[in-house]
């Protein structure tokens, strides 16, 4: 994932044309259903975690924190408003997960029961205790993802994984503990 953080609009819109992909769904056109899409269930987890992330820091910093109870209230999803996460996200299922990665890159997709973050008790939010996780990533149902490690682009976490070592680009990781399973040859 870049330095450069894209605007909160940007990253809804990138949202959005995701899902919309990822559904099957026709193009995003201007109106009342680009609204009305984003109070879906699969959406809305992802519109109240940017909401939380812009206001995290500064004078609105109590509404990142509603924002962010809000998400883990309705959809049982709790997302630390730090967590940087690029334009793409999509949750197909959002009970039970719980994210807390210092960053996550373009397009990932991350199943219910999910847990990314620090393998001990750990306030101070850095990538040292943290993953720093990669563009394209797949972390599948119950994957746990902890420490402060690095998943390359394009990694595939199998479903109730426990991955607690950096893997390279163009994986697949699964068992307990993770370790390769496959390289996907990229031309």
């Amino acid at each position: 994932m870049s330095d450069h953080q894209p605007g909160l609009r940007q990253l809804l819109i990138a949202d959005a044309i995701r899902h919309r992909q990822l559904l099957g769904l026709h193009a995003i056109g201007p109106g009342i259903k680009l609204w009305v899409g984003m109070l879906a269930p699969r959406f809305a987890p992802v519109l109240l975690h940017r909401l939380a992330h812009r206001f995290h820091r500064g004078p609105l910093a109590p509404l990142a924190k509603m924002f962010s109870l809000i998400n883990f209230l309705f959809f049982g999803i709790e997302i630390a408003v730090a967590s940087r996460i690029g334009p793409g996200l999509f949750f197909p299922h959002t009970q039970g997960t719980v994210i807390g990665a210092f960053t996550i890159g373009e397009n990932a997709v991350i199943y219910q029961g999910v847990t990314v973050g620090a393998k001990d008790l750990d306030f101070t939010y850095d990538a040292a205790h943290r993953p720093c996780i990669g563009d394209n990533v797949l972390l599948g149902a119950g994957a746990k993802v902890l420490g402060g490690i690095v998943l390359g682009n394009s990694v595939t976490v199998a479903a109730n994984a426990v991955l607690l070592s950096s893997v390279p680009d163009n994986v697949v990781v699964g068992g307990i503990p993770a370790k390769i399973l496959k390289s996907r040859n990229v031309e």
